[in-house]
């Protein structure tokens, strides 16, 4: 069988260079431990075959039927364990259920990447290792600390319940297609918090709210929330920063502020 024709609608670059499949390969193995893995979008199998070579326990989402053609007939270790199916709308408990711990990899679709981390977020407790390649850009925003202009809404997110790091760049041409930007690659480790110490819910509302008026402070941005008759918190100095000087922590003592002082507007 010819080789699977990359399609734009998917936001398809096959990974070409075996070198950096190995390295990426290697950012799962060296904190795995024996949890089996599931490899988002395996195209032609590049990054497939070194967890295959090495006796990973390996399950695989692929959503172009093309694909699972090829993969079928090129890597028969496969056979049971390739789905085919969407990853942002399979129930992952079809692969591991009762809450089964599992390693999430792959060379992302750059058009999905975002919504792919926003899923990770909600089977976090499932999820414990995560690595993978995406636009440069993205990559950096995930693991950029406060203060930095990258730093954003899916930043504070991820990084409230994963400790994220920004391992290597990848260039254009290790790609067919190749794409118009360069990649990243990145890691996220599980942390130990259980819980917050604030109203999750409440937690991503402010997040949300206050990068959505990046530009402006705090003060500004978030007034609609206090309740009319308690404005006076809003004199706190915290409320004088702009959203992208905040730690997760702090985030989390702004939204405790915040719903002590709630108003019913949006």
């Amino acid at each position: 069988m010819k080789q699977v024709r990359a399609k734009k609608a998917l936001g398809q670059h096959f990974l070409i260079d075996l070198s950096i499949a190995q390295r990426i390969a290697e950012t799962v193995d060296e904190a795995l431990g024996k949890m089996p893995i599931l490899e988002i979008g395996p195209g032609m199998g590049v990054l497939t075959q070194f967890f295959l070579d090495k006796g990973h326990d390996l399950y695989a989402i692929e959503l172009d039927k093309e694909s699972i053609e090829y993969l079928m007939q090129h890597k028969p270790n496969l056979n049971g364990r390739l789905y085919s199916a969407d990853f942002l709308k399979m129930d992952l408990d079809q692969i591991f259920p009762n809450g089964q711990k599992f390693a999430l990899t792959g060379n992302y679709p750059y058009n999905i990447s975002s919504q792919i981390f926003f899923k990770l977020l909600e089977h976090r407790d499932q999820i414990p290792l995560c690595t993978g390649m995406l636009q440069k850009e993205v990559a950096q925003r995930l693991a950029s600390p406060p203060g930095n202009k990258d730093y954003g809404i899916l930043s504070v997110l991820l990084q409230a319940w994963y400790d994220v790091e920004y391992l290597f760049t990848v260039d254009e041409n290790v790609f067919n297609p190749p794409p118009k930007v360069k990649s990243g690659v990145i890691r996220l480790r599980r942390n130990d918090k259980t819980c917050l110490g604030c109203d999750e819910k409440d937690f991503k509302k402010v997040v949300k709210t206050a990068f959505n008026l990046r530009r402006k402070t705090l003060r500004n941005s978030l007034k609609g929330m206090i309740s009319p008759g308690k404005e006076e918190v809003l004199s706190n100095e915290i409320f004088n920063k702009r959203p992208e000087q905040l730690s997760v922590e702090e985030f989390v003592d702004l939204t405790n502020m915040i719903i002590t002082n709630k108003g019913t507007s949006k």
